[in-house]
């Protein structure tokens, strides 16, 4: 398909066009400033997408999808370009789709409605007869734009007897506007100055105003110098309760609503106010009453609805989260100065308890491959307040192939237990003082066992207890105060020892069994917006051990080292930082992602070195692609000559970067051409060439490659395969001869 794909790309379309037509290549506007105008560029670019028709696509100066159409066209064309023409291919566009004079029309509308009256507008062709292309320009002259002298507020005597409280709130939202004085006139800017206002009197309680209501009028009679007034007055004819603030007048909240609850007898539970009807009690009136802003007497408020439904859907217990309002009939008064709604929140929950069963196929770059199986208990409400609690169980298998020496498998067993409260289990009622979401409570407790064959056995034991918290739906937090994990190294194997033996850097990581501390993470997210073309993603975590328990510490006679329980136990500080820039380039799913890791660890009083666990390593499927996992570093340290199996490839600093350009393939096959760059080093010279210098940059390992990914709605399978282009000792030479495949789930970055 790839091959029949390039030689279409490879044809020129010249041939094809006919002889009365050309081929459109789009247009270009140029705005001739003799005003001093604000943005220059901008405008510019608002003029440029009004352009039509959009030019066929064309890329390295082939156009792919408009070859695949006119091949389409011809007799039989084959059951390949009939596929990828349904897929890829474009209708083409020629200069006979073009309206110079309904362009100019747009064009010169747009300058009006932001303020650029008088403007003069020239368009010329610019035609290619070699190519058969058309290319149009448009020359734009603007007119002075007109400036806003006074907003000011315009009420009807017809309308005097009724509508002040509507008035009076308008007129405090004005502190707030967007129109300023000698701000050029501009609908747009009319259009959200309505919005804005409209917002401010729902949150008002103006349950029924429409910001359709609200008119402008704008004035230049009374005044010169291209200025002009702005008046705000309500339509006529805008209803009695659209004018009147509406207040709760009760709060009702269904908690377990299904088809088979609706004729079932409920009973209800009356808590601050807010009734909760329910034939029996599926989640506590009292856990669940913290979620809900609203209350009797409050006036309507939309953002609390919100920020309402935002609270419940973050429990994790409902499918669906309905609140709706009824108005509460008047008798036909329309003279009201306030209105009544009654609240309804009806919730519809998930199945309670499942079990999800997951089989992967593993296939690292180190040439390890095997299956892994996790099994994962769930029951989202275990104690009628929301409560997730999750028992996973996992089994993994590895062999490693191709490789004659080294050859080996490895075996993992793994039992996690996890509770998450969703409110906080800290002393004080602090649940109140969050709007957004309220923080939640999670403990969880876990056993790993790890086998790996002519090495070493690992167990594991982990126990934490920390709080996650959304600040808003951009930031998070992840706070873990208590985090504790036990490691325990036996059945280690002669060959293992002595790699050991020769390496005190290694043992002594491996040395340290105990580790408690405090982690922190923050994230800030922009991905999960639509709207923005480029979109940060930040996330900064913060790991300390050791402070607290080293005042329990005890040190024997001949011990250089504190422990705990007998327990030698590791004292470090370590801080990383993880930034992703995605962009979006055009409308067809294509996009450019940068990336930036950058972290240290430093170990201090009880600790020579960082534990194994917690050190860095470079290379592998999520890191520089063109290197296996453990595969680069420390510095130009190469383990190669002393057949250490890439156990002593790990440092205290990783410092790595991505470039990643993405694209739609079809349907939900996707590409990706890329580069990465990075490695580890140590603060001390512990190995030979490992250590951290000025000449860091120098030792970066470099990789290029290409990837395809199924992608389908979010869930990624990804294959990558990519080759160096400079290892951290060498030179640069593309080994193209020895390429690293890579297997993952998900995207890198």
């Amino acid at each position: 398909m790839l091959i029949a794909l390039i030689a279409i790309q490879s044809c020129s379309v010249k041939k094809y066009i006919p002889a009365d037509e050309n081929l459109f290549r789009g247009g270009n506007v140029t705005v001739r400033d003799t005003i001093k105008i604000e943005d220059k560029s901008g405008l510019e670019n608002e003029l440029q997408d009004l352009l039509y028709p959009e030019p066929n696509t064309k890329i390295l100066g082939l156009y792919p999808g408009l070859s695949i159409h006119y091949k389409a066209q011809k007799e039989k064309p084959g059951f390949i370009i009939r596929f990828l023409n349904k897929k890829l291919g474009e209708e083409p566009v020629y200069f006979s789709d073009v309206n110079l004079a309904k362009t100019e029309d747009l064009i010169e509308n747009r300058l009006v409605n932001s303020g650029y009256f008088e403007s003069k507008i020239s368009s010329t062709i610019q035609k290619d007869s070699s190519s058969k292309t058309v290319k149009t320009n448009y020359s734009v002259v603007v007119g002075q734009p007109y400036r806003l002298k006074d907003y000011v507020i315009e009420i009807d005597s017809v309308d005097l007897s009724d509508s002040l409280p509507v008035y009076a709130e308008i007129r405090k939202s004005l502190s707030e506007t967007i129109l300023k004085k000698g701000n050029r006139y501009d609908l747009t800017a009319f259009k959200n100055e309505r919005d804005r206002i409209d917002q401010y009197l729902k949150n008002q309680g103006y349950y029924n105003f429409n910001p359709d209501f609200i008119l402008f009028q704008a004035d230049t009679n009374l005044l010169d110098n291209r200025q002009y007034n702005l008046y705000l007055k309500l339509q006529t004819g805008v209803p009695a309760k659209s004018k009147v603030p509406y207040l709760l007048n009760k709060v009702e909240v269904y908690s377990f609503v299904t088809n088979d609850t609706t004729a079932i007898p409920q009973d209800t539970i009356t808590l601050d106010e807010v009734a909760f009807i329910q034939y029996n009690v599926f989640f506590k009136p009292k856990h669940l009453r913290p979620f809900i802003l609203l209350k009797p007497g409050q006036f309507y408020n939309p953002l609390k609805s919100k920020y309402t439904s935002q609270r419940i859907s973050s429990i994790g217990t409902y499918k669906y989260i309905n609140i709706n309002y009824k108005e509460i009939d008047t008798l036909g008064i329309d003279t009201l100065e306030v209105r009544y709604l009654n609240a309804i929140i009806s919730l519809s929950p998930l199945t309670k308890k499942s079990i999800r069963a997951e089989l992967q196929g593993v296939t690292k770059s180190n040439n390890f491959t095997g299956p892994n199986v996790g099994l994962t208990y769930l029951n989202r409400n275990a104690f009628n307040g929301g409560e997730n609690f999750s028992a996973t169980g996992s089994f993994g298998y590895e062999k490693q192939f191709g490789n004659k020496t080294n050859g080996s498998n490895s075996l993992q067993l793994g039992m996690n237990l996890a509770l998450i409260y969703p409110r906080l289990i800290f002393p004080g009622n602090l649940d109140k003082y969050f709007k957004y979401a309220i923080p939640k409570t999670k403990m969880s407790v876990g056993f790993e066992y790890y086998r790996r064959s002519k090495l070493y056995t690992l167990n594991s034991y982990n126990a934490s207890f920390g709080y996650i918290w959304n600040a808003n739906r951009r930031v998070s937090h992840l706070v873990t105060p208590i985090n504790l994990n036990y490691i325990r190294l036996v059945n280690t194997t002669s060959q293992f020892d002595s790699i050991l033996d020769t390496n005190p850097f290694l043992k002594r990581s491996f040395e340290q069994q105990f580790i408690a501390g405090l982690t922190y993470s923050f994230h800030y997210s922009e991905l999960n917006d639509a709207q923005k073309k480029g979109k940060f993603n930040f996330i900064f975590t913060f790991d300390i051990a050791g402070n607290a328990i080293s005042l329990l510490g005890t040190k024997g006679e001949s011990d250089t080292a504190k422990s705990f329980l007998s327990l030698p136990y590791a004292q470090y500080v370590k801080g990383d930082i993880d930034l992703s820039y995605h962009y979006d380039i055009g409308k067809k799913g294509q996009s450019i992602v940068g990336h930036i890791f950058a972290g240290i660890g430093i170990p201090y009083g009880n600790s020579q070195t960082l534990p194994y666990v917690k050190q860095y390593f470079s290379g592998g499927s999520y890191s520089v692609r063109a290197f296996q996992i453990r595969g680069l570093g420390p510095g130009i340290y190469d383990p190669v000559e002393n057949s250490n199996l890439n156990f002593d490839r790990s440092g205290d600093i990783r410092l790595e970067g991505n470039l990643e350009y993405r694209f739609p393939i079809i349907s939900v096959l996707k590409g990706a051409l890329f580069v990465d760059a990075g490695n580890i080093w140590n603060i001390n010279n512990n190995v030979a060439g490992g250590q951290f210098t000025s000449d860091f940059i120098q030792q970066f390992g470099i990789g290029a490659g290409f990837g395809l990914r199924i992608d389908v709605q979010g869930f990624v399978i990804r294959f990558d395969l990519a080759a160096p282009l400079k290892t951290p000792a060498g030179g640069w030479e593309f080994d193209y001869k020895n390429p690293v495949f890579n297997f993952a789930i998900g995207y890198p970055f």
